[in-house]
């Protein structure tokens, strides 16, 4: 009945009946894995021994999906005594990274919402928040020395609905747009450290910049006033390669790492078209000066200046799977792998940590079946069996580089999800089995694991109120008739 499925549970005939929920005697002791805990429950109370406060807390999750639903509501509705079965149960995660990055560029999600994924994460034991903040289409953070980031960066006069080329070219014409203040930020952090999730932020650089260029076309290669983009893809308008734009985003990261407490930094680095880089005079005299024969390398060459600027902050560079193809990278740079296994494999070998995101097994904003109503179905196809059978560790990574392979993701991009209803429609239940992925054992069974969901789990989604995708296809009014989509297929 609990999920993650848990490393051992024994349980009795017995219950510990009582007319409240029981307030565990929590104890710390040294011989569990980090995050670890036992729980002893007896008819006379329930004990629980932790490695650290993280595996306190996890105990207590797993407290509470013991006793039911009504322990998932905001107010308790409970009538009646309270029970737990009694037994011991022991319990450690397999991977110390085990997360979800939320893009609130594409879409932004009010402060409000994000404090309710939390409490889904929380519920989940994941403990990694990657937020995507910054993009073509948006700047969701305050930085007060830039104001224009957020007065003209964080809002588009409309957005695409589905995606071209299958469909049309034409926006909705809805204004839309949204920004976390710095105390939001702070706030969100607490919220989360609270649940023991750390919040890895992401400003996305060199590419994937063009909100900041609209706040301030200085910072683009042809000084052109650009508009917040409406459409998704590739975009050609980078970031060009001066002394003036690291030196812009230093004080963005300074001010970024003055909130963040997390000991990683994401700085994107993914999707950089150098096109713009080319007969570009500031770039052409950089590629001079360093001696450059190709304006790829100064895509490595402008991640890696930054990625030491956060060194010098005492933090990590995380980034996506393209940095590492563009080299000049610090030793203790993170490695994103979501264009597949390789690079996490690569990365890996070479001695780099890594964390497994691949786009053909984890992103759950990509499309969940092929029922003819599956809303803008778009991307790989990713059933729940399909993100359940998914394996952090790639099998051609020789097993002394396991170590190396921190954890896993899962992506929730929002060009598609416009708003919580949808985001929940597009993670849930598939990030219940993916925190299963990343907390159990790797000798798991999916026919178990359904039954466990469908009897125990989806109950207590229903109580939080999470409008999860119905294992036999969508409601009627989760679906989006008439939206263009962009189906993938595996070779």
């Amino acid at each position: 009945m609990i999920l993650p499925k848990p490393v051992t549970v024994s349980l009795t005939e017995s219950s510990l009946v009582s007319d409240k929920p029981v307030e565990p005697t929590i104890s710390y002791t040294e011989d569990l894995p980090a995050e670890g805990y036992r729980v002893n429950i007896t008819e006379q109370g329930v004990w629980v021994e932790a490695a650290d406060p993280a595996g306190a807390f996890y105990a207590t999750q797993t407290l509470r999906q013991l006793y039911g639903p009504d322990r998932f509501r905001a107010a308790s509705i409970h009538s009646g005594p309270w029970t737990l079965p009694c037994g011991v149960i022991e319990d450690h995660p397999r991977f110390a990274w085990r997360g979800v990055m939320l893009d609130v560029a594409r879409h932004f999600m009010p402060k409000y919402e994000v404090f309710r994924f939390i409490d889904q994460m929380a519920a989940h034991k994941l403990n990694t928040l990657h937020l995507h903040l910054t993009d073509d289409q948006g700047w969701r953070i305050e930085v007060p020395a830039y104001p224009k980031l957020t007065e003209t960066g964080s809002w588009r006069t409309g957005s695409w609905v589905g995606r071209p080329p299958d469909g049309t070219t034409e926006t909705d014409g809805r204004p839309h747009g949204g920004f976390y203040t710095t105390a939001d930020m702070h706030e969100i952090v607490a919220y989360a450290k609270e649940r023991h999730i750390t919040v890895v932020p992401e400003v996305d650089v060199p590419g994937h910049s063009q909100a900041a260029i609209a706040a301030y076309p200085e910072l683009g290669n042809t000084g052109a006033q650009l508009p917040v983009l409406r459409n998704w893809g590739i975009n050609e308008n980078i970031l060009t390669v001066s002394d003036f734009v690291l030196d812009f985003y230093r004080t963005v990261l300074d001010h970024v790492a003055s909130i963040f407490d997390a000991p990683v930094i994401c700085l994107g680095g993914d999707e950089v078209p150098t096109v713009q880089w080319q007969n570009n005079p500031v770039a052409a005299e950089r590629m001079a000066q360093l001696g450059f024969t190709s304006e790829r390398q100064l895509h490595g060459w402008f991640v890696g200046r930054l990625a030491a600027h956060l060194s010098e902050l005492g933090r990590r560079a995380l980034g996506w799977d393209e940095i590492l193809e563009a080299g000049d990278l610090a030793p203790d740079t993170i490695i994103a792998s979501w264009r597949g296994e390789e690079a996490g494999i690569v990365a890996a070998s070479s001695g780099r940590d890594v964390v497994m995101c691949p786009e053909q097994h984890v992103y759950l904003d990509h499309r969940q079946s092929d029922h003819a109503d599956e809303p803008i179905p778009v991307g790989y196809l990713h059933t729940l069996e399909d993100i359940y059978a998914y394996e952090p560790i790639p099998k051609d990574l020789a097993p002394e580089f396991h170590s190396r392979v921190l954890g896993a993701q899962a992506p929730i991009w929002t060009e598609h999800l416009d708003n919580a209803r949808r985001v929940d429609y597009a993670t849930y239940p598939r990030l219940a089995a993916f925190a299963e992925v990343v907390w159990s054992r790797p000798d798991r069974s999916y026919a178990e694991f359904e039954q466990r969901l469908v009897k125990h789990h989806l109950p207590r989604l229903d109580a939080m109120g999470v409008e999860y995708r119905p294992l036999e296809g969508p409601h009627p009014w989760q679906t989006r008739p008439g939206v263009p989509s962009r189906i993938r297929t595996l070779p």
